[in-house]
């Protein structure tokens, strides 16, 4: 059998849209079984699985043992998971920001940093209601419809971050993670060690280590859809690293390997990364 992926993006219901930046829906069959790594990125990992479940065999806190899931619902994160699949793999990711934790959760992002649990945990009718919901629709429209009902239904819009954290957050994210802390803090009024403690009882990382999230998240996709001529040290620059080494460094933190060994290894393409798969829709 032919590998075969399919790709499906979609933004969410426009109320949804402060804390979801959109759901991608994957289907991949055909590839042999193995590994993949789950990655760092400015998003929180919720993944509804469509059939087979998620089988995390690696949790990104070794203390946290193995588990599958039909709902996985994760913080923000500084080291990979690793998850084994059979050679097919079918479900949604939301695209969850940790500004839409409180919303959906009612608790801060930073409760759930580095620790995956199963969503009917943290709200145990929403997570119901997505993987029964979700599993009943035979079509990408459908699905994406079925998030957006029980998203809507959860949502508590008068749960949210403070207006300084969320400016903090998206002004991170907007520059790549290039933003300096220290005139960050100062544009809110606030000290530098005032922020780092705010933020990081909100988001669970601190601010200097968010930025390092998102610089890696923005290094990761270009690696991947960037053509073989453009060179690691040219992408590093780019992002804002003093160096390739530099880049190698937050590779091998926060990947676990080096950015060539991520690109040598990754024979099946990554949800993480839906703009560098066979996208329809």
């Amino acid at each position: 059998m032919e590998p075969t992926t399919e790709v499906v993006t979609a933004a969410p219901a426009p109320v949804l849209a402060a804390f979801i930046d959109r759901y991608v829906g994957y289907r991949l069959a055909g590839f042999a079984p193995g590994l993949h790594r789950g990655l760092p990125s400015r998003h929180m990992t919720f993944i509804v699985a469509i059939g087979p479940t998620i089988d995390v065999v690696t949790q990104t806190d070794p203390r946290q043992a193995p588990d599958s899931y039909r709902c996985v619902l994760s913080g923000l994160q500084a080291s990979p998971a690793m998850i084994a699949h059979t050679g097919f793999q079918e479900g949604i990711a939301i695209e969850l920001t940790p500004l839409g934790s409180r919303v959906l959760f009612g608790m801060p992002a930073g409760e759930l940093w580095d620790v995956s649990i199963e969503c009917t945990d943290a709200q145990r009718i929403l997570g119901d209601q997505l993987a029964d919901a979700v599993q009943s629709h035979p079509d990408w429209p459908g699905r994406f419809a079925a998030c957006d009902r029980a998203l809507l239904a959860a949502a508590r819009t008068d749960s949210l971050a403070g207006p300084e954290l969320t400016w903090a957050w998206r002004t991170l994210v907007g520059t790549g993670g290039s933003c300096e802390i220290t005139p960050l803090a100062e544009r809110i009024g606030w000290s530098r060690q005032h922020l780092t403690r705010k933020f990081t009882a909100e988001f669970g990382a601190s601010p200097k280590l968010a930025a390092r999230i998102i610089r890696f998240e923005r290094a990761r996709r270009m690696l991947a859809a960037t053509p073989s001529f453009v060179s690691i040290a040219q992408i590093a620059a780019t992002c804002g690293y003093y160096d390739q080494a530099h880049l190698d460094r937050d590779f091998a933190e926060l990947a676990g390997c080096s950015p060539t060994t991520w690109l040598t290894e990754e024979e099946v393409p990554s949800v993480q990364d839906p703009d560098t798969a066979d996208t329809r829709g």
